[in-house]
């Protein structure tokens, strides 16, 4: 089944390349609606009791111990559903954008999404590292295309950046990949099965070294400080779709490779560079939060508020409990879903406007409610207020942060009163004041299919905002199935319901 969901989007990439422009674009969302629908049976398929399920093996390159090895545990199978959720979203609002002039075309820009969602339906599926890290590396061709085949100029520039980044990136994972395979080799047969890996006994300066080789890639695919200069870069260039593509899917690669590689493979390195990873999460949180509020470009303050969300990810990560685990899992999650809505809504407005200056754009509420609507609600779920899903899992990291160590909480939580300005600001600049005379004349509100694009979004984030259950019977786990696999117990609370029909009234209710 996983199979199916992998390479259905990639065949239907090669199919919609091949097919008339005039078909391509509707064949292309039938392939991603088609996707999303595996995806759902896939997720129905899943027992949420925890462990590595839906599995399937077969034998590869046999001299280095490789396979094509699939299978999802809660954090895959939570990244996977975002994943199928966002394309067809995506495709949905850049239906007419992809044809502009200028651009590589609808065809062009379809084929590369489905090769792009493909291939990031590998990397969360891989239970072979070396089977991830050749579609790791693989995600690279497709974006680096979305980038600079569309967007607005000086695209190339970006995507050149983007792709040398990644490159580097990519040169340091290939080195600790084949030490991972010096290392399994010297204990017997090679392997590089994360179920083989996870039991190998790496020497403690083998393993640190090997840590950083993965910790880097991902800190630079993440991104996190000071690896990060590559992200608004490319944001402001790239079209709104792509964005979402790069940031809330591709970009998730990183942190879903701290918890299952950097962790679940190295758990001694990773408890040594704790305090190194912790500064550096905290310094993204504040400092792109701090950068942010100072950006006139709205796609560049998208981009730069990731970062700060990210170090928050990480940071969750890192302090190696229940709660922070389970915080960054649902932040992985949120943040794609807030941060979807927020560029799509910001390339709506672009589309009206014609211009992502901040200082060029006001009073667009009073002729587009519903585009300003929705770009508050967007925005309110990125600075996590209380009724939004971003909120809980915000929540669960700061717990963790004050856990770790009440310094660690207290820097972290001004990233609440920072994204309030950046976000809140931005909106005033945009939507309230005077509305000019030519904006009256010439700005329409958000027509049916726009405004469904960002529906499912904005739904979830209510949905989840209030019900969380999903999300944490899911991932909690797999959390917790980490944590012992590290051989770590925290003070995780129990809840003890009451048994009024056994006659025990009263017991248990604290």
């Amino acid at each position: 089944m996983l199979s199916l969901l992998v390479w259905l989007p990639i065949a239907g990439a090669v199919a919609v390349a091949l097919l008339p422009r005039t078909v391509s674009k509707t064949a292309g969302l039938g392939v991603a609606l088609a996707t999303l629908v595996v995806g759902v049976v896939v997720a129905a398929s899943y027992d949420a009791d925890g462990g590595r399920q839906l599995t399937e093996e077969h034998e590869w390159i046999e001299a280095f111990g490789v396979h094509y090895a699939l299978g999802v545990d809660g954090l895959g199978l939570l990244l996977v559903l975002l994943t199928v959720l966002l394309v067809p979203l995506v495709l949905g609002a850049e239906w007419f954008k992809a044809d502009a002039e200028g651009s590589a075309g609808a065809r062009a820009f379809v084929a590369w999404t489905l090769a792009l969602e493909g291939l990031s339906l590998a990397v969360f599926c891989a239970t072979d590292v070396f089977l991830f890290y050749v579609v790791f590396e693989a995600t690279l061709i497709p974006a680096y295309f979305l980038v600079g085949g569309f967007g607005r100029e000086g695209r190339g520039a970006a995507a050149l950046k983007f792709l040398m980044f990644q490159l580097a990136g990519g040169l340091i994972l290939l080195a600790a990949v084949i030490g991972l395979y010096v290392v399994s080799a010297q204990q017997g047969e090679p392997s590089y099965l994360l179920s083989d890996l996870e039991k190998l006994d790496i020497g403690t300066e083998a393993g640190r070294w090997l840590f950083f080789g993965f910790f880097i890639a991902f800190a630079i695919k993440a991104p996190l400080f000071p690896l990060h200069t590559w992200l608004a870069d490319t944001t402001e260039k790239a079209t709104p779709g792509t964005g979402v593509l790069l940031v809330c899917i591709l970009d998730k690669i990183g942190t879903f490779g701290m918890m299952r590689f950097c962790l679940g493979i190295f758990p001694e390195a990773s408890q040594w560079a704790t305090p190194l990873v912790i500064t550096l999460a905290l310094i993204s949180v504040v400092y792109g939060a701090f950068i942010a509020i100072g950006q006139d470009d709205i796609f560049r303050l998208i981009g730069l508020t990731s970062l700060s969300h990210f170090g928050l990810i990480t940071l969750g990560v890192f302090t190696m409990t229940s709660q922070g685990g389970t915080g960054a899992i649902l932040y992985m999650i949120n943040h794609g879903l807030g941060t979807a809505a927020l560029f799509l809504v910001a390339g709506y407005l672009y589309d009206r406007s014609g211009t992502s200056s901040i200082r060029e754009m006001r009073g667009v509420e009073k002729v587009a409610p519903v585009l300003a609507g929705l770009l508050l609600v967007a925005g309110l779920a990125t600075l996590g207020l209380p009724g939004l899903s971003p909120f809980v899992s915000e929540f669960l990291v700061f717990v963790a942060a004050f856990d770790y160590g009440w310094y660690v909480g207290a820097i972290a939580v001004t990233a609440v009163v920072l994204s309030a300005i950046y976000v809140l600001w931005m909106y005033q600049r945009t939507m309230t004041g005077p509305t000019p005379p030519e904006v009256e004349a010439t700005t329409r509100d958000l027509g049916v299919r726009e405004v469904a694009a960002v529906a499912p979004l904005v739904a979830a984030l209510v949905f989840f905002g209030f019900y969380p259950a999903p999300l944490l019977d899911v991932s909690n786990p797999m959390v917790g199935d980490l944590m012992h696999q590290m051989g770590i117990q925290d003070d995780a609370p129990t809840v003890v319901h009451a048994d009024l029909d056994a006659g025990h009234e009263g017991e248990g209710a604290n």
